[in-house]
């Protein structure tokens, strides 16, 4: 089975009352479609993922860094976006026997969850459910209160699993009623199966269920020291956090020799408990022979994000005579935002020098040291 996810954030976030709309409000750093994204990325069976955005929230997505994303236009309601998204896979022939859809504001589900979903979708279109634990009253207009029977009840949650075919020929059945889900398109429940939910799976609407949610999280915050230093020799380019410096000097070493690179990539798996440069790209390795350090940083920030961690912030030191970092420190920034995916206002650079003392003094090497914040998102 190939699944499409269909992720919903085009609403108008009204109930959050918050000036930043819902799907973008940040914790640790990342926002809420970003933490939603991030439970369903590593889903092999899920070959496409369709965001559907208010149009009003153009700017918002824009600061999303990620690319494993189709970004669509919503309608006026969520059946109206959900059918938009349907279209789209559609017109597009997207690989998708299944499709899965799924409030953003569910960033809480767990990857356990996504995958006994997709486990049981083979025959029937698969829903969770969970209880209804408190005792349940209808109020009538003369007052009067009816106690119902809790045990009938039940709550539905996100995602929910149907077949693309049936699902969009059900959103085009005029005839039919929608009433807050996919699943009240329904006739018969003969082929539905529901699974037990997640109680974490909870929908954030209010500015209550985000507090709930920011103390729900199990965020840990690790820290890791990454150090670098290459010689200046003439006839070698002179790579510094990405771009390319004029120079009669450049950098000695068995890739680029880009030393704030190598020391980001350094603290970074030392943050993450996962080796160091040496060990995932040994210079005994020829197909690492003056390779661009951007590519290796690229290699590790995707290797990190598929085990749950994020940079946080960084802080890096280039201790050299020449040049002045000052002059490149915007540049450098801008370089390393994009690599590491990470906003501008998370890097802090600081140029240093060794008073002409030494090797660094006499201009014939540069070193960097970097101490990297990463937050693993479980």
């Amino acid at each position: 089975m190939n699944f499409c996810l269909i992720l919903l954030a085009a609403g108008n976030s009204k109930r959050f009352e918050h000036k930043i709309p819902k799907p973008f409000t940040k914790i640790a750093g990342k926002t809420i479609l970003e933490l939603s994204l991030l439970k369903f990325n590593n889903i092999k069976q899920i070959k496409n993922i369709i965001v559907v955005i208010n149009k009003k929230h153009l700017k918002f997505i824009k600061r999303i860094k990620s690319k494993k994303f189709i970004k669509i236009i919503g309608g006026n309601s969520r059946q109206d976006s959900t059918l938009k998204a349907l279209k789209y896979i559609k017109k597009n022939k997207l690989k998708c026997s299944n499709v899965l859809i799924h409030d953003s504001a569910r960033p809480n589900i767990s990857t356990r969850l996504i995958r006994k979903i997709i486990n049981n979708s083979k025959k029937n279109a698969v829903v969770p459910k969970i209880p209804v634990n408190d005792a349940l009253k209808s109020l009538f207009s003369n007052n009067k209160i009816l106690n119902l029977t809790r045990e009938n009840f039940f709550l539905t949650q996100t995602p929910q699993s149907y077949n693309f075919k049936n699902i969009l020929n059900l959103h085009l059945n005029k005839k039919l009623i929608y009433k807050d889900d996919d699943l009240s398109l329904l006739d018969s429940l003969k082929k539905v199966k529901f699974i037990a939910g997640e109680k974490s799976n909870f929908k954030i609407t209010s500015q209550e269920d985000f507090k709930m949610f920011k103390n729900s999280m199990n965020l840990k915050n690790k820290i890791g020291i990454g150090f670098d230093i290459h010689r200046l020799v003439p006839g070698r380019k002179f790579y510094l956090g990405g771009l390319n410096i004029k120079s009669k000097l450049g950098t000695l070493g068995h890739s680029d020799g880009d030393p704030v690179l190598h020391s980001i990539i350094d603290a970074v798996l030392g943050a993450c408990s996962m080796g160091d440069i040496g060990t995932l790209f040994s210079d005994k390795n020829k197909k690492f022979k003056n390779i661009r350090s951007t590519i290796l940083l690229k290699n590790v920030i995707e290797k990190i994000k598929s085990n749950g961690f994020y940079i946080n912030n960084l802080d890096v030191n280039i201790i050299t005579q020449t040049p002045k970092i000052s002059k490149y420190r915007k540049k450098i920034i801008k370089n390393i935002s994009k690599f590491c995916e990470i906003s501008e206002n998370k890097i802090n650079i600081k140029g240093k020098t060794t008073e002409k003392l030494g090797i660094i003094g006499k201009e014939k090497a540069i070193a960097t040291e970097v101490i990297a914040s990463v937050i693993k998102y479980d």
